[in-house]
């Protein structure tokens, strides 16, 4: 255990060490807002397809299957839509991008812009399949907006400011996990929350369903430690890990490799109940968590099958991208076996779920630099919070849950690894023949707080040789700072777009 002064230990307790969590879930949602608005619409990373999904579900008609853009929704993406993202300046007459749409009178443009809409009308949404739960929240935010007078360009940031009270929570939610496995260690403990403040990843900046993977397992992963902390587990803390859990699996599919750890991880304490002779008593709790579970999510599988055709409703989806099921025979042959292919999966992974993958005038919003610390840093700390938990001493509690923690990033990791080898991705632009990997770090969402629980001991443990831990927060704050100058000089050009909120609401006021 670190030697901590008593002023220090004093200075980080009870109400100030709340002040600052408090400051920190602040600081998550200003950074949240002000990229969320610099941002035009719409970006590359799918951005129409999940607009699409919340007009749907706000209307009260979600898909049945792959179904066509809608005729509003076609209709914000040609009025609303910025350019900038895929083209650049010389594709257009003036060599300069056109004023938008919203700044000119619709009569003037309407001839441009209906079949513009015809276009969209025509295309399938791909993302029709993906499961309920962001949608039919953000599409209850939406109405909300359009209750409270938000319409056309203003209503599409309001949807994605959604994401401003999310960033808050899962610091919130970070720092209740690092409370639980550091209770006397005030260096990691705060390092969580304050890393999840400023992780640069964008897509806390669009509307997409990868906002809530990291909060709804986040809740999940500490349903799962209060599992642990209890010999008898209440009705109350049964049916908040089991919705915890659907939440997650109805959030995004790519979620189910961490939800199926925190199953296993359920079942061990289970035997361990039942080793100590303490099952019969958690039998109430364990049912009604397995009910609880399992009826909702049997209800969404059966709702694909009865829609779509097949389980998990991704079988229409891969037909429309072009992907061909190998034979596992031929997995073997994918270069991510091979040292230079796991290291651009790895690099390229990892660095992407630090910053995201956003595009500007069809270059990556990226650093070489930043990238390179993102992957090094991370291979490093994770690698040396996991050896810290090798040797069978210290405190039980804390070694397991980390583990826990472990094992979950591994198995979302893996299930990434797994689609890359298992298809040939045809003429797809994105994974493709050429570059067969799934280095999307926005997948990795659900994993986003015990990562950081990983990298915070990791951190913690190569700065084991400091007795004080007021220098390793100037070591943390170098990291943030660091972060965060990268993330403005990498995303500045945003700011400039005249798509982007900061002029709708110049021009309006």
């Amino acid at each position: 255990m670190n030697v901590i002064p008593p002023n220090f230990r004093v200075a980080f307790s009870g109400g100030r060490e709340r002040w600052l969590i408090w400051l920190l879930c602040l600081a998550a949602g200003w950074r949240v807002f002000i990229y969320s608005a610099a941002f035009p619409f719409f970006n590359n990373v799918d951005e129409q397809s999940h607009f699409d999904l919340v007009v749907k579900y706000a209307q009260g008609q979600p898909p049945h299957g792959l179904e066509k853009f809608s005729t509003e929704s076609a209709r914000y993406f040609v009025m609303c839509g910025s350019p900038e993202y895929l083209l650049t300046p010389d594709r257009f007459p003036g060599g300069k991008f056109p004023s938008p749409p919203w700044t000119r009178p619709v009569e003037n443009i309407a001839g441009q812009l209906l079949p513009q809409i015809a276009q969209w009308e025509s295309k399938t949404n791909h993302e029709s399949s993906q499961p309920p739960l962001y949608y039919a929240a953000a599409g209850l935010w939406m109405r909300l907006g359009q209750s409270c007078g938000q319409q056309d360009c203003f209503l599409l940031y309001w949807i994605r400011f959604l994401n401003v009270p999310l960033a808050a929570l899962l610091v919130w939610l970070g720092f209740i996990a690092a409370k639980i496995i550091f209770p006397e260690q005030i260096f990691p403990r705060l390092a969580v929350p304050v890393l999840l403040a400023f992780i640069p990843q964008d897509a806390f900046y669009s509307i997409q369903n990868d906002v809530l993977s990291p909060l709804c397992f986040g809740a999940a992963f500490i349903c799962v430690l209060r599992w642990w902390q209890t010999d008898t587990p209440t009705p109350r803390l049964a049916l908040a890990t089991a919705l915890c859990l659907v939440a997650s699996c109805l959030v995004k599919t790519t979620n189910l490799p961490a939800v199926a750890v925190a199953g296993a991880a359920l079942l061990f304490n289970a035997r361990r109940l039942a080793t100590t002779g303490k099952l019969r008593n958690s039998l109430a709790a364990i049912a009604l968590l397995f009910f609880c579970s399992a009826i909702p999510i049997a209800a969404w599988l059966l709702w694909n099958r009865h829609t779509s055709g097949d389980f998990t409703g991704s079988a229409a989806k891969i037909e429309l991208l072009g992907w061909k099921p190998k034979p596992v025979t031929a997995w073997l042959h994918h270069p991510l076996f091979t040292p230079r292919g796991w290291w651009v999966f790895g690099s390229e992974l990892m660095a992407s779920f630090w910053r995201g993958e956003f595009v500007w005038l069809g270059q990556r919003l990226a650093s070489a630099t930043a990238d390179l610390f993102y992957w090094i840093s991370s291979a490093l700390f994770l690698t040396l919070g996991a050896l810290s938990l090798i040797p069978r001493t210290g405190a039980t509690e804390l070694r397991r849950a980390l583990w826990f923690g472990f094992w979950c990033c591994v198995a979302s990791v893996a299930f990434l690894g797994l689609l890359s080898v298992a298809y040939d991705f045809g003429n797809c632009v994105y994974p493709s023949r050429e570059h067969p990997y799934f280095t999307s770090g926005r997948l990795l969402g659900s994993v986003l707080i015990p990562f950081m629980l990983l990298y915070a001991r990791g951190l913690d443990q190569i700065l084991g040789w400091i007795k004080n831990d007021r220098p390793k927060f100037f070591v943390l704050a170098g990291i943030v700072l660091f972060v965060t100058i990268s993330e403005i000089v990498v995303n500045r050009a945003a700011f400039s777009s005249p798509y982007n909120w900061f002029h709708l609401w110049l021009a309006g006021s």
